[in-house]
């Protein structure tokens, strides 16, 4: 029963936030405009500038920023307590992730399109815009290599997952084609969802397996290979033939997903077997301040959402209000699957009792994924009567399906760089698309294998990295935005105040994972942290100078 009060007041703060504080900030802070003519329209190329159906949109920018995040975070974070994990996912939702989200896509809209990195040099400096974009590449690179590495698994531990993962992508390169040709949206939403069930059930009966080893590489290893020859392959492609179609069925798996989920949480009713807040904290546990708001990072607020938002989410606005239902909103859907993901690894669902539950949840850095995967497919199961078997694939196809169109978009974000990086230090080669995105797919390839060997589980090396550096990228994002809004006259306490509680805890966490990389002697992860510290210092620096000045203007 306690599960149901969890999901009534997180849902009904996020219904808030949706209702209430966005409208506000759409119409009051970044006066959205319908008659303000979108990069959409005005570059439409038919590639990358695509003016594109806001519900359609959404699911694009909703599976893109998603990803395996908003389950991985909160499933370790709940080792804490459910209680700090589900205060900081609704609050965040509400006043960091979706300002965050919407600000990102509506300034990059103000500016045809151009990227965060891009966008930094025209609001605050050119020094600015070198600094900004070696975290952006930091975190993408991250992103990419580790949920390769993350698919990989899930294929291996779950190989009934394989057959309705790699459908999706047929599947979605049909419904591209049939949208293009004006195709009834409804029609194609519900041949999309029940072809995409279909091929779940499928996969529940034909688990598909590689041979364990293969030309001297492991399965995982292949796995991993042939993930990237994708993303490589799906990232040049227009963004409607599937990168569109296959995030909108993803969204629409979504509210599947989140309708059976929480769904059995009311028929069900299961208690809670997790503590509200635990006490029962192994010896070496990270503090709770300020790792519980980087632990929780998508669910909350994330810097990737950022780069998504104006990296191809600001290309293929249509109107510019569609902003706050593509943005604000794809956050709270974000918001609602972190909730949920609480309520599946707290529950008896996944550990019938508090001592069961602590013996699951020993040490920090347990649950994870697979307790999402465990606990919902239970959850499913005494809520609906659902197999557990068939609701498990369900449920691993869910994280998987997310993970891979976050490497789509991650890898086609990281060839936009790179061929940004070409027109500013003036290398034509860059800006190939075909050279910019090997480039790309190789150094994430290099930090799987070059890292880990040959079983390419050196994606994980720099995983640990990836919550500071990921919120100090939210943080700058935030002051962009904020010294654009002041350059505007218009009110940034809004941005201003979510940046400075962001930077605050994100640094200070990086601060501690410093020292700790130090103690272990890992000097590639010290650098990189020093690397993103000081980075991040320089852009807060220059900003700081551009604020004072456009004040003492004012």
């Amino acid at each position: 029963m306690q599960s149901i009060l969890i999901v009534l007041l997180g849902l009904s703060g996020m219904l808030f936030g949706w209702f209430v504080y966005s409208k506000f900030i759409a119409e009051k802070i970044f006066q959205l405009d319908p008659n303000f003519i979108t990069p959409a329209h005005e570059l439409e190329d038919g590639v990358d500038f695509v003016p594109t159906n806001k519900f359609v949109l959404w699911g694009h920018h909703f599976t893109s920023v998603a990803g395996a995040a908003p389950i991985v975070g909160p499933a370790i974070a709940v080792y804490w307590g459910w209680v700090p994990a589900v205060a900081w996912v609704t609050l965040g939702t509400i006043f960091f992730a979706g300002v965050h989200d919407a600000g990102a896509m509506w300034a990059s809209n103000r500016h045809k399109g151009m990227s965060m990195g891009a966008l930094s040099e025209t609001v605050i400096g050119s020094r600015t815009r070198a600094l900004f974009m070696v975290v952006v590449f930091l975190v993408l690179l991250m992103v990419n290599a580790v949920f390769g590495v993350v698919i990989a698994n899930a294929f291996i531990n779950n190989p009934g997952a394989v057959f309705p993962a790699w459908s999706a992508i047929v599947v979605a390169l049909i419904i591209g084609q049939l949208s293009r040709r004006k195709f009834n949206l409804i029609a194609l939403s519900i041949g999309g969802v029940v072809a995409l069930y279909l091929s779940i059930y499928v996969g529940d009966s034909l688990p598909l397996a590689l041979p364990t080893e293969m030309a001297g590489l492991s399965a995982n290893a292949w796995w991993i290979l042939l993930l990237f020859a994708y993303a490589a392959i799906a990232s040049m492609l227009p963004v409607w033939a599937l990168l569109q179609p296959r995030d909108f069925i993803n969204g629409l798996q979504l509210f599947v997903g989140l309708f059976l989920l929480y769904g059995a949480v009311f028929l069900f009713m299961p208690d809670i077997s997790a503590p509200a807040f635990n006490t029962q904290i192994a010896e070496g546990t990270p503090s709770m301040l300020p790792l519980l708001f980087v632990t929780i990072a998508c669910g909350a607020v994330s810097g990737f959402h950022g780069i998504v938002a104006s990296g191809t989410s600001s290309k293929q606005v249509d109107k510019e209000p569609d902003i706050r239902f593509v943005g604000y909103l794809g956050a709270v859907g974000e918001g609602a699957l972190a909730l949920i993901t609480i309520v599946a690894v707290s529950g008896v669902a996944y550990a019938a009792t508090p001592e069961q539950w602590h013996e699951l949840y020993a040490h920090f850095g347990n649950g994870s994924a697979g307790a999402f995967i465990q606990g919902g497919a239970n959850l499913v199961h005494e809520g609906w009567g659902l197999p557990t078997g068939l609701a498990t694939t369900l449920l691993a196809v869910m994280v998987v399906l997310f993970a891979g169109t976050t490497m789509d978009s991650g890898v086609r974000l990281q060839r936009y760089i790179i061929q940004e990086w070409g027109t500013i230090y003036r290398i034509p080669l860059l800006n190939n698309g075909s050279i910019a995105t090997l480039l790309a797919v190789t150094a994430c390839l290099l930090l799987a294998f070059g890292a880990g060997g040959a079983s390419g589980a050196g994606g994980m090396i720099i995983w640990p990295l990836f919550g500071s550096t990921n919120q100090i990228l939210a943080a700058m994002t935030l002051l962009v935005i904020s010294v654009m809004l002041i350059r505007l006259g218009r009110p940034a306490r809004y941005t201003l105040i979510p940046m400075i509680f962001i930077l605050l805890t994100s640094f200070y966490a990086g601060v501690i994972k410093l020292i700790e990389y130090w103690q272990q002697d890992n000097y590639l992860l010290v650098t990189i942290d020093i690397i993103v510290l000081v980075t991040s210092i320089l852009v807060i620096l220059e900003s700081l100078s551009v604020i004072i000045r456009l004040r003492k203007a004012n």
